[in-house]
């Protein structure tokens, strides 16, 4: 199974991580597929999480499981809002019902094109006469 988890790297007692895509069986600071961003806890906020989103949704559409502290970074990112509401979108879109032909298209219909004839009374009959 793929897992997307962190990375430990930085000096003693001043951690920062960087978050990869490995294999669930690999080592915590061993072997991994890809990096996808750094989590650096002890910095500002806005310097705190650098993430590729793109590669993230990637990686979870394909099937792989967060750990628990990336996935509460990645709802911070908003990667998993973007990707419910993406879902949500897709969903609506699937279970809508196309609306019938509206009256806006019956005023055109009112002005006879040339060379028709345009009594009311040449209305085109329902039967099948073929």
């Amino acid at each position: 199974m793929v897992r997307i988890r962190l990375r430990r790297v930085g000096r003693k007692k001043a951690p920062a991580y960087r978050i990869v895509v490995a294999d669930s069986k690999s080592p915590r600071d061993g072997k991994f597929i890809e990096i996808i961003g750094q989590y650096a806890p002890r910095q500002s906020d806005e310097q705190k999480i650098t993430l590729d989103a793109a590669r993230a949704d990637y990686w979870l559409s394909v099937g792989a499981q967060p750990s628990d502290t990336v996935r509460s970074i990645l709802r911070r990112a908003g990667v998993l809002k973007q990707r419910h509401e993406a879902r949500l979108a897709r969903n609506r879109q699937a279970s809508a019902v196309a609306l019938p032909e509206t009256v806006a298209a019956a005023p055109a219909a009112d002005v006879p094109a040339a060379g028709t004839d345009a009594s009311p009374t040449a209305a085109p009959s329902l039967s099948a006469e073929a």
